[in-house]
């Protein structure tokens, strides 16, 4: 699984994202500009110390990402889907976009391909989900899906232990 931040603005957000996507093995995309620089301490903060294990990789801007990833089938989350993140099936390899905190994803890459676009359910009154919350749910979803491949399946606990 992949999560692709189109020009994210929140630097907090973006670390919290990176973190979700260390402990799950999922690689993070970062296609610029970016509100922020990759430096910042706010980054580096939501990320913990999960932001040096995480795969990034940066693109200058979305055509740079399709070239590089031809072929990829990319999941778009927005607001405006007609169908939500519950409604399809993820592949193991699948990438899921997500747009910037104020903006969302253009609406130009939007209509290239409305079958991929999909959304969150929220009250009519909602405008949107913070953007860390909506990538770690969609994620989430597609990783079950996918039978949390590479990922713990029990914990235990730190000073007692679970009764069989």
């Amino acid at each position: 699984m992949q999560i692709v931040l189109h020009q994210p603005e929140i630097p907090s957000n973006t670390g919290n994202i990176g973190r979700t996507c260390a402990a799950t093995g999922t690689g993070l995309h970062l296609i610029e500009p970016l509100g922020f620089r990759l430096s910042e301490k706010q980054l580096k903060r939501a990320g913990m110390d999960y932001w040096e294990a995480l795969n990034v990789q940066r693109y200058v801007n979305y055509e740079d990402f399709l070239e590089r990833h031809p072929g990829a089938v990319i999941w778009y989350a927005t607001t405006k889907a007609h169908q939500t993140y519950a409604d399809v099936h993820y592949g193991p390899d699948d990438f899921l976009m997500f747009g910037k905190e104020s903006a969302g994803i253009p609406e130009e890459i939007l209509v290239r391909d409305p079958a991929h676009c999909i959304r969150i359910p929220m009250t009519g009154d909602a405008r949107s989900l913070n953007l860390a919350n909506s990538a770690a749910i969609i994620l989430y979803e597609a990783l079950r899906q996918n039978g949390f491949a590479g990922l713990e399946k029990k914990g235990e606990l730190h000073r007692l232990h679970w009764q069989d």
